[in-house]
């Protein structure tokens, strides 16, 4: 049958195997199979604006806003503010991307940057704790939490969204409860301060904390039989457990990991500023959340440490433009760029997604067709 010896022409030359059986020919098809591409188109596919749309607005971003303000927005100040404001969110949004990547949903990281914030200024202004250890026991309490919302999630079999939407809301009751619905200001010692406005070679020394946990995640995620996991679970459970992963197991990490990671970003806004508020932590669940979701459709098509970072930095120069090109602060326009450039960038990735989903489609049919034992018996009794 053509399909079928098509078919099987396409295997031997995508498969290695056909070396280890001894048959010197069988490495001949290889360059005739379907799916090789030539190595200039792959490149210009991986570099196509469809694949890494978020450099392309970063690009753009600066491009444009140097022209309209040479003098104020394409400084080193304004490069360093960018970047030393966005760690917070950044750690946010990899605090997301953990449990995202095995399919559950932390909504309640903005809410437990708040608690691990609130935690390190209660601490300082109401015992005699030193300021590391109030961090210690800020980010051990987001761990807690994040293992309580694994509970609820996997033992109470509760729906991610929901479960950390509760937990959110408990959180938010918490945060009010130690501020009193009031601003607090903390009187950490100056070495602690230092530790998140320094800079190191000009480049704001909060960076290298989020390059060192980017690199961490980066690592696990791509390079781990953890990150393996955790990708499995996250698309296709059932399967995944089958196959013996502890998928429930995966799914509760996750979510600790996520609460561990949005405490450390609760302990690096108080390095930075030293001031809680309950409202701090909601307004970062959108933009950190933006961001994974524009950074999943860059490079691999599916959640990724650097595409995630990428993607933040694009919008927030693009925001930082807008700010400095307005004469009214332009604080309409921060949440109206974030959502167009949200639509816009994951619109353009989207469509190679739809195609690739098309062709495993079309290989499926391919399988059935012959696995069909109809159409082969016909022609041998036809005789």
């Amino acid at each position: 049958m053509e399909i079928k010896s098509r078919r099987k022409v396409e295997d031997a030359s995508a498969a290695p195997a056909g070396a280890a059986s001894g048959n010197a020919n069988a490495t001949l098809p290889a360059s005739s199979g379907r799916h090789e591409v030539p190595l200039a188109r792959r490149i210009l596919a991986g570099l196509g604006p469809r694949r890494i749309s978020a450099v392309y607005l970063f690009i753009l971003f600066v491009v444009v806003f140097s022209l309209i303000n040479p003098n104020t927005f394409l400084t080193s100040a304004t490069f360093r503010l960018v970047f030393s404001e966005g760690v917070v969110t950044c750690l946010l949004a990899l605090a997301f991307l953990i449990p995202l990547a095995a399919n559950a949903y932390d909504l309640s990281i903005g809410n437990l940057m708040a608690l691990s914030l609130g935690l390190c200024v209660w601490l300082n202004l109401h015992t005699g704790l030193p300021a590391s250890v109030a961090a210690i026991l800020a980010i051990l309490a987001c761990t807690a939490t994040g293992a309580f919302s694994g509970f609820v999630i996997v033992k109470l079999r509760v729906n991610s969204f929901i479960a950390t939407l509760g937990t959110s809301q408990i959180l938010l009751a918490l945060v009010l409860l130690l501020s009193g619905n009031s601003q607090l200001i903390a009187e950490f010692p100056d070495s602690y301060k230092k530790l998140g406005i320094d800079q190191v070679a000009g480049i704001p020394i909060v960076v290298f904390y989020l390059l060192g946990v980017s690199i961490l995640l980066w690592f696990v995620l791509e390079h781990t039989p953890i990150g393996r996991y955790l990708f499995a679970t996250g698309g296709n459970e059932q399967a995944a457990r089958l196959t013996g992963v502890r998928t429930d197991r995966v799914v509760w990490g996750s979510l600790i990991a996520s609460g561990a990671i949005c405490g450390l970003a609760g302990v690096v806004y108080s390095m930075r500023t030293g001031i809680f508020s309950a409202t701090t932590g909601p307004g970062y669940l959108f933009p950190a959340v933006a961001a994974v979701f524009l950074g999943a459709s860059q490079f691999q098509q599916r959640p990724n440490v650097w595409g995630t970072l990428i993607a933040y930095f694009a919008l927030a120069f693009g925001i930082q433009g807008l700010a400095l090109s307005s004469t009214s602060g332009a604080v309409w326009s921060q949440p109206l760029f974030e959502g167009v450039a949200l639509i816009v960038a994951v619109s353009l990735a989207s469509r190679p997604i739809v195609a690739r989903l098309r062709e495993a489609r079309a290989d499926k049919d391919l399988d059935a067709i012959e696995a069909d034992p109809g159409p082969a018996k016909a022609p041998a009794g036809s005789g």
